[in-house]
């Protein structure tokens, strides 16, 4: 099974922020490059990318709790708008939605190994995204989502 990488969608009060922010990326490096890629710069770089890229996934926590997916199609070096180096994390536009599980906060981003990866939320059966946050966190931390 492939590796994952969770981390937190700092900013973002739900998914559809976060959907909304990454179409204004998607819309301007298309523009700025003639290129319509998204990715998400970090300062550290993965050492485990053949594993993170056999079908892993990047998992967002959004108001402390992971709620959503997208895959992890490649990583790139690239420079932050100070020319200080970092890595790219190339990500599938398309956002998975999942069964909300609570993350406390933290720096950066982390492995996350599949099984502890909460699964899609069309395999569960239910639809938990039209629930606030503040219920959504609480039901993953009782662990009733």
């Amino acid at each position: 099974m492939a590796l994952n990488i969770v981390k937190l969608a700092v900013g973002a009060d739900n998914i559809d922020d976060l959907s909304r922010w990454q179409d204004m990326r998607l819309k301007a490096s298309k523009r700025e490059t003639g290129k319509a890629q998204l990715v998400h710069t970090t300062f550290q770089t993965p050492r485990r990318q053949d594993e993170v890229l056999s079908g892993g996934s990047l998992y967002w926590v959004i108001k402390g709790v992971i709620q959503v997916r997208q895959r992890l199609v490649g990583f790139e070096e690239g420079c932050k708008e100070d020319g200080s180096p970092c890595c790219l994390f190339v990500l599938d536009p398309q956002l998975v939605v999942v069964r909300g599980k609570a993350r406390r906060p933290f720096q950066g981003w982390r492995y996350l190994k599949p099984d502890d990866a909460p699964p899609d939320l069309s395999a569960v059966g239910a639809d938990t995204q039209k629930l606030p946050a503040a219920m959504q966190r609480e039901l993953a931390e009782l662990g009733l989502l």
